[in-house]
């Protein structure tokens, strides 16, 4: 797919998630205010309900698929494509999406369910005719990291970023057209259209613990301590992450994984729009980087702020 933006200004509906209207609201901020900077049109779905994070169908598959068609249906009522910048959202979602189109074609009883049950809350039916897609995905793909590279007014030039993609993004669906998802290169291209040097380490594709916090804290810490050590070990300034599950984890967790490992980490942690946008010249305080817990002070001033 040619990058649409060459024609005409790309429109996506735009589905938020939970975390980033609620605990870490500057990575709402952020994307925002990359789209505005990119000419990007987001329409939020605000009647959009929750993804379940993976949870729902623990107790439901049915239920799970109901919920995201109504997700997908409201961004299909729209005429475009479901656009998240939350991995964890991706994964369900695009796991949600591409199942039933499955069904389409080999269990359409089963479609006839779940638009039963949407029919019923009176919402519209999921018919399978638009796509779920990451925030980092359509940037690459849709906008083009040449074009995103043109735009580019503060290079970020003095930054080592380890990315952190997070497990859902990458293996939750069975079809991973955009990137390799055991080798995955996408955030690491971006990083270098805004001048910045990747840090590979071996954790940036393994979990970061969220899923196990609820019930196995200690163990959760531990895995996230380890990916944070790792990439401090490889020279890294920061963490880059597009899953706001893995900020919570990665960030506002941190001084709890610092007690439960003994040790010392004090790495930032970001979110990948707000990195973007930082090369694209939107300011600190746009962006929310002032909310953190872990203190991205040491990062702007390295980038001379």
């Amino acid at each position: 797919m040619l990058s649409q933006n060459l024609t005409q200004n790309l429109k996506y509906a735009y589905y938020p998630g939970c975390v980033a209207q609620g605990a870490c609201k500057e990575l709402h901020m952020s994307t925002v205010a990359l789209a505005k900077a990119l000419n990007i049109e987001l329409v939020e779905l605000k009647k959009a309900s929750c993804c379940g994070s993976g949870t729902f169908k623990e107790d439901s598959q049915l239920l799970e698929d109901t919920v995201n068609a109504r997700n997908i249906a409201l961004a299909e009522e729209l005429n475009l494509p479901l656009l998240t910048h939350c991995s964890t959202c991706q994964g369900v979602i695009g796991h949600v999406d591409e199942r039933l189109k499955q069904c389409q074609q080999t269990d359409p009883t089963y479609i006839n369910k779940v638009n039963s049950l949407l029919e019923k809350q009176n919402c519209v039916p999921y018919r399978g005719n638009s796509e779920v897609l990451h925030l980092l995905y359509a940037l690459i793909r849709d906008y083009g990291l040449e074009e995103i590279q043109k735009r580019v007014t503060r290079p970020l030039t003095k930054l080592k970023c380890a990315s952190f993609y997070g497990c859902y993004l990458l293996r939750a669906q069975e079809s991973m057209p955009y990137d390799n998802p055991f080798k995955p290169e996408g955030m690491e291209n971006v990083f270098r259209a805004l001048g910045v040097e990747p840090i590979y380490y071996k954790g940036r594709t393994q979990c970061c613990g969220w899923p196990l916090s609820s019930y196995a804290t200690t163990d959760s810490f531990k895995m996230a301590g380890k990916h944070i050590q790792e990439a401090i070990d490889c020279g890294a300034d920061c963490i880059v992450t597009p899953c706001p599950l893995c900020h919570l984890n990665l960030d506002s967790r941190q001084p709890e994984v610092e007690k439960v490992i003994g040790q010392k980490l004090g790495l930032p942690v970001l979110h990948l729009p707000q990195l973007i946008a930082l090369a694209l010249g939107v300011s600190p305080k746009e962006l929310g980087l002032e909310r953190h817990v872990v203190s991205t002070k040491g990062v702007l001033e390295k980038l001379g702020f």
